[in-house]
Order: structure tokens, then sequence, then C-alpha cells
């Protein structure tokens, strides 16, 4: 089923694939359970990047992992794409694979991606858990905050950006890990499996960048989610974070959150036995809640 792979745990099933809104996406979809749950990737990455956690999930859940659209190996389409294209692609694959309603957990731009889904599609969701959204769009215009933000898009960002279209994707890699997502060094102890793969999907990241609305999301519509919602953070992640999860806290008065201590902006990778222990505990309070709910 899985096997060490350069400190990560790799899965060796072999890839499925599904064609939905013009692209074709791989994607993997394991375990026996009655609960359907789709786990987002964030940027840069692979499914593989929920492989530490798969196995901790599997006793509980169908779990779907999936290559997003240019990523890995599902197909990379030309031309500028959109988040709004990933958000369409998330909710035709819960469809197509017949999974629907499910739970769907985001990190990073993954957690944008589920964010927007709730505020697009809330009927093929049981719930969501998020980690780190990116959103600096949800932040109040002129305040400290958003300015922290801009000075990381103006600064480090772009540099990476421009690293990117000068050809340089591993220099953009690492600067993207140690000066925006995980901290000054970071690069150099990640598994050699998770750098090939950041280099390999940079031409992808240099699109989201020039996407608009990658950063945004409609308030509006997310705050009419009434689904169950758990919003985490590591206490160890860049604090950049942690004002958007705030103000998502305030948009969705039913979140629950959690801080990971010790981790950073990837927990699912470097902390699988707590992440796997909350989302269990999260799920089976929602559960309980929705039970008692149906009963009055």
């Amino acid at each position: 089923m899985a096997h060490i792979d350069g400190g990560a745990v790799a899965s060796t099933e072999p890839m499925e694939f599904v064609q939905v809104n013009g692209v074709r996406l791989a994607y993997e979809a394991v375990g026996d359970g009655p609960v359907p749950l789709v786990l987002v990737h964030g940027s840069w990455g692979s499914h593989h990047n929920w492989d530490s956690v798969v196995p901790g999930l599997v006793p509980h859940f169908r779990v779907v992992t999936y290559d997003r659209r240019g990523h890995s190996d599902s197909e990379r389409p030309s031309g500028q794409g959109s988040f709004g294209e990933d958000v369409a692609d998330l909710a035709a694959l819960v469809e197509r694979l017949g999974v629907a309603p499910a739970w769907v957990i985001g990190n990073s731009a993954g957690a944008v991606i589920t964010l927007q889904l709730a505020a697009s599609r809330p009927d093929v969701l049981r719930g969501i858990i998020v980690h780190e959204p990116p959103l600096w769009s949800v932040l109040p215009q002129g305040s400290d905050e958003a300015a922290a933000c801009e000075v990381v898009e103006r600064g480090p960002l772009a540099e990476v950006a421009r690293r990117i279209s000068a050809g340089d994707d591993a220099g953009a890699a690492e600067l993207f890990v140690d000066a925006v997502a995980l901290g000054p060094g970071s690069w150099a102890r990640l598994p050699d499996g998770m750098r090939r793969t950041f280099i390999r999907n940079a031409p992808t990241y240099l699109d989201e960048q020039n996407d608009p609305g990658a950063r945004t999301i409609d308030g509006a519509a997310l705050a009419r989610y009434r689904g169950p919602v758990l919003l985490t953070s590591g206490d160890r992640s860049p604090p950049l974070f942690r004002p958007v999860l705030t103000r998502l806290a305030e948009l969705l008065p039913q979140a629950e959150q959690v801080v990971y201590a010790g981790a950073g902006h990837i927990p699912h990778v470097t902390h699988p036995e707590a992440f796997v222990h909350d989302v269990m505990a999260f799920m089976s309070r929602s559960s309980s809640a929705a039970h008692v709910e149906a009963r009055r």
C-alpha cells in the first residue's frame, strides 16, 4: 500500500483518471468507510502531500486525493487558468465519483478552493476543514494586516514569480518555501520527492499568481454557508495567516478553531498523528451535534 520515500509515506496505488470540465485529473480513492472525504492540496503540490495522513483516515472514510489541474499527473491546459476552474473541478470530481455530499479538507491554496466551493456549491459538502488559506482579500483595506500581506506580495512572492518566468524553477521553489510558507532553512529539510514536486509544478504556481481571483472570495456568499467548519493553523506558521483566520471566523461563526503546537503550514506532513486525531474528533463532534439537531 505504501513505502517510505525520502522521509514521507508514498502511496503505490496506481493512479486513476477522470475527465471533468475539459481536463484530465489524476486521482486515488481508497478505503471502504461509509463517509466520503476529499483532500485538496495547496500550491506547488500533489496528492502525495497527503500520504502521511491517508493511512490514519482510510479505516473511517472513503478517501479521495487528486492532483489539481496543472499539477503533477493531471493535465496542464495552456492559457491562463483560474481558481474558479479549480472550484468547478472539485465540484465535478465529487459528483462524478458519486461521493457528494463529502467532507473536504484543504491546505493553503487548497483551503481557498475549499472555501470558494462552500460559498458557491454548499450542496456537495458535508463540512469543511481548512488550514491557513492565503485569502488576503478578506482583510480590511488599509489595515496593518493587509499592508503586511501586500509587502509579501510585492516582495518575496514577486521575486518567486520573476524566477519562474526566468526559468529558475528550483530557485523560485526554495525562496517560496523559506521566505513565505515554512521559514528559513525549510527547503533543505524537505524530502527529496517533495522538492522535486515543487520544482515540477512551478509553472502552475506562476499561473496562480497571475489569476486575480486567487486571493479573493465572495464574503457574503461564504457567510451563508451553514455546514460544519474547522479552521486550523500552526503556531510556527508565518503570522500573516492569523488575521485571515480571525476574519474567516467572523464570517463563519459556527467555525471551531485548532492550533497545532509545534507545527507550521503543512501539519498533515509534519504532524500527521495530531492532524488525523483532530480531524476525527471534529467530525465526531459535528456528527453528534447533527444527530441531536435531527431529533429535535
